[in-house]
C-alpha cells in the first residue's frame, strides 16, 4: 500500500487513485529523463576527450546519481499534487518547466557542443529548481526536501560545466 501525502490544512487534497497519479508522475519524470539519455547516447566518448577538473566525478557516477535524483524529483511532485490537488497546477508547471530545462542542457553540452548556451542554460536550470522547490514547499515540506539532493548535484553540474567549457573552447 502507497502512503498518502499528509493533508494541508491550506489546500484541498486531490481526490482518485494515488497509485495511479504516482504511475503518472514517474512516467513524465521517466520521459524526461529517457529523452536527456537518448541526447546523451555518444556523451561517454565525448567526456572522455575533455580536460576536466580533477574534481570531476568518474564517468560511471552519473547514472546512479540521475537514476536516484529523477526518482526523487518524480515522487516530489507526486506528494506535491497529493497534498494540494488542482492548487498544485503552478508549482506543477514550474516542475514541467525544469524538466525539459534539465533535458535541454544535455542536447546543449553532448550533442551540440555549445559550452556557453549549455552555461546559461544550466543556471537557468538552477533558478527554475529553486522556483519548483519553493512551489512545492508551500503545499508539502517533504515534496520540497526531496527537490534538495537534486538543487545541490545541479549546482555541483554548474560549477563543473562552467570549469569544463572554460577548460576545453576548441570542444565547446
Amino acid at each position: 500500500m502507497i502512503p498518502s501525502a499528509p493533508s494541508n490544512s491550506r489546500a484541498p487534497r486531490a481526490t482518485g487513485p494515488a497509485w495511479l497519479a504516482l504511475l503518472a508522475s514517474v512516467a513524465v519524470t521517466g520521459t524526461a529523463a529517457a529523452i536527456a539519455a537518448r541526447s546523451s547516447v555518444t556523451s561517454a566518448a565525448f567526456y572522455a576527450q575533455l580536460d576536466k577538473p580533477a574534481w570531476a566525478p568518474p564517468p560511471w557516477l552519473f547514472g546512479p546519481v540521475w537514476s536516484l535524483l529523477y526518482l526523487l524529483m518524480a515522487l516530489a511532485a507526486w506528494r506535491a499534487w497529493r497534498a494540494a490537488g488542482r492548487d498544485a497546477r503552478g508549482a506543477l508547471g514550474l516542475y514541467a518547466a525544469q524538466l525539459v530545462l534539465n533535458a535541454l542542457w544535455t542536447w546543449l553540452f553532448f550533442v551540440r557542443h555549445v559550452g556557453l548556451w549549455a552555461t546559461v542554460e544550466v543556471l537557468v536550470l538552477w533558478v527554475a529548481i529553486v522556483a519548483t522547490l519553493v512551489a512545492f514547499r508551500r503545499h508539502d515540506r517533504p515534496a520540497a526536501l526531496m527537490l534538495a539532493p537534486y538543487l545541490a548535484w545541479v549546482s555541483f553540474a554548474s560549477a563543473l560545466t562552467i570549469a569544463v567549457w572554460q577548460r576545453n573552447p576548441a570542444l565547446l
